[in-house]
């Protein structure tokens, strides 16, 4: 397997480029959105008008659609001309005026942020390239591959989204546990377990799902148990076609087991199973099923017999009841079902996926928390805040742990070492930096510039993901508790009142009260003329967080490249990449860092 295409030095060198450009531009990402008109945040930072941001921003991206103002005026390019001759002599980096430390030149920004952005600074892979490094297994120790390719589809029992991302990243683990020749992983942060119920229905994978949420364990386990009594269903299928070369006949007892407990009764109410034995007709009404399947539940959960080819469904014999059966067939029965239960322990050795409640950090001892747990591959889906770079610290300090395939998010709850207000991570251990490179350099993001980390441009490009109105709602408040509650300082939280406010007026009251302040003191004018001042600049506001947005791909871009950062500096790491998982558009938290030891 050939090593990663950069070494420690290039990525070394990466780093040091978009570090030197969030020297001079991390005062924007930092800005907060609240302080933005009491603190006078345009003119602080900004020498051009918003109209000349919002017309830079537009042009640039080739797929923009959506934005509500009329940005590209002939005004706009008077003042850009006029600007460009004035500002001739003025020395600028970044755009940035050399000596007000205020933006100057969007267009310059613009193009320094692309060229720094993380897809700009081209350390990334494609999915297609990891597996093509990874066609020829390590081991040949004869553990059985991976299997890849199996006839069930996620989005029967997932949304959209999500059922992008546990197709892509199912297969690239599949393909890590094969080329590592082991048949173990561990899921970390596993939520709801729909990436570890995949794997190890479709690719037929041990996986030990560790969540620190004891709601999502059940919630998986409840949603485990459904898949197994499907998949029981589908490898008996597979069998008797394989061994009678044929379609398979299913008593409805069998079919049951797909929604019905031991006793033909789920939840104990008896209707409900009666109801949904009714659905598992023939193949002819597979339509039908799945709409009546719908009807019983909402949330999509139960819909894996649309996942079950259609020669399974074939015309079922009633089931007869315990107090019909003769004492001949009440034996056959119980002989099938101690049969079918032992079947089930052996399968379960090689493709079980076990919900475990957890908070796990690099120090937790996973043989102790996993019991016959051999090596394995560790996996995180969207792992929030720090247990993404405690995952890759985990994956360095333990020997049973052969390869690492993590997709982090929530920039905005990484603990930072370096933070100056001494807020870091309360285990002693912080998120950010990892690498031993940046962690030399104290850097220092801030929580604001991570948040807007979490942005995501390409949706943004498209007129989606930032909610204008409820921030303009937000800033013009904090005037408001300035002016007229001069020393009030809130310690809490104004919440989503912005969801549950019919206008301005009501959205300010509902906030007050939330605050626990005296909201006599305001009549529904004085409210008013507040929000009628400030609209005039609303535009500000708004061209400023295109900003925002602009920088989000190189702050996000110095996280994960921290991260692959300290990989590479481990020498127990034989081979480690920054990939691109998902569509950005689907998923915009769409990098893997992928790791592999060297034994």
């Amino acid at each position: 397997m050939k090593s990663s295409s950069y070494s420690l030095v290039e990525v070394q060198r990466r780093i040091d480029e978009v570090r030197r450009f969030l020297t001079i531009t991390l005062n924007i990402a930092n800005a907060h959105t609240v302080e933005f008109y009491t603190h006078d945040v345009w003119k602080r930072f900004v020498a051009v008008s918003p109209e000349e941001v919002l017309a830079a921003v537009c042009s640039s991206c080739d797929d923009h659609q959506g934005e509500p103002e009329k940005v590209l005026s002939a005004a706009c390019s008077d003042q850009q001309g006029e600007r460009a001759h004035k500002e001739t002599e003025t020395r600028t980096t970044f755009g940035f005026c050399s000596e007000t430390n205020q933006l100057v030149d969007t267009q310059e920004l613009l193009l320094a942020a692309k060229a720094h952005s993380f897809p700009g600074l081209g350390v990334c892979i494609t999915r297609d390239e990891l597996l093509q490094d990874l066609q020829h297994t390590k081991s040949d120790s004869g553990s059985p591959p991976a299997h890849i390719g199996a006839a069930v589809e996620p989005n029967e029992f997932m949304n959209s989204k999500k059922s992008h991302e546990v197709q892509s990243m199912s297969e690239v683990v599949a393909r890590l546990a094969q080329f590592c020749g082991v048949t173990q992983v561990i899921d970390v942060g596993s939520g709801k377990g729909y990436l570890s119920s995949f794997l190890s229905l479709q690719h037929s994978l041990q996986v030990y799902g560790i969540d620190s949420s004891s709601t999502n364990t059940l919630g998986a386990q409840e949603r485990n148990r459904k898949l197994k009594k499907f998949s029981r269903a589908y490898q008996k299928h597979s069998k008797a076609t394989r061994t009678q070369g044929g379609a398979a006949h299913y008593h409805q007892e069998e079919l049951g087991t797909l929604t019905s407990g031991p006793d033909g009764d789920e939840d104990g109410t008896g209707n409900e199973s009666q109801e949904r034995e009714k659905v598992f007709v023939s193949s002819s009404d597979v339509s039908t099923s799945v709409e009546k399947q719908s009807e019983l539940s909402p949330d999509g959960e139960e819909l894996f017999l649309n996942a079950l080819s259609l020669d399974v469904l074939e015309p079922a014999s009633p089931r007869v009841p315990p107090s019909r059966l003769s004492a001949e067939d009440k034996e056959r029965r119980k002989r099938e079902n101690l049969e079918r239960k032992a079947q089930n322990r052996t399968a379960s050795a090689s493709a079980v996926f076990a919900p475990l409640t957890s908070y796990v950090t690099a120090e937790t001892e996973l043989q102790e928390l996993i019991v016959g747990l051999e090596d394995a591959v560790m996996v995180g889906l969207h792992t929030c805040g720090d247990l993404a770079p405690s995952t890759l610290r985990m994956f360095v300090a333990k020997r049973e742990l052969a390869a690492v395939c993590s997709v982090g998010c929530c920039y905005h709850l990484l603990s930072e070492e370096f933070d100056p207000a001494g807020q870091g991570c309360p285990h002693g251990v912080s998120g950010f930096p990892l690498s031993r490179y940046l962690r030399g350099q104290s850097w220092f993001c801030g929580r604001n510039a991570r948040m807007s980390a979490c942005l995501a441009l390409e949706r943004v490009s498209l007129g989606q993901g930032i909610q204008m109105e409820s921030l303009f709602y937000r800033a013009v408040l904090h005037v408001i508790l300035r002016d007229q509650y001069s020393s009030y300082k809130s310690e809490k939280r104004v919440g989503n009142v912005y969801s549950k406010a019919k206008s301005f007026v009501d959205y300010v009251r509902r906030a007050l009260r939330r605050l626990e302040l005296d909201e006599s003191e305001l009549s529904d004018n004085d409210i008013q003329h507040y929000h009628d001042t400030y609209r005039e600049r609303k535009n500000e506001m708004h061209a400023f967080n295109m900003l925002k947005v602009t920088l989000a791909p190189c702050i996000e871009g110095l996280i994960l490249l921290d991260r692959l950062c300290f990989l590479k500096e481990q020498e127990n790491v034989s081979y480690s990449a920054l990939v691109q998982l998902f569509d950005p558009l689907l998923s915009p938290r769409c990098y893997a860092v992928v790791g592999l030891k060297s034994y």
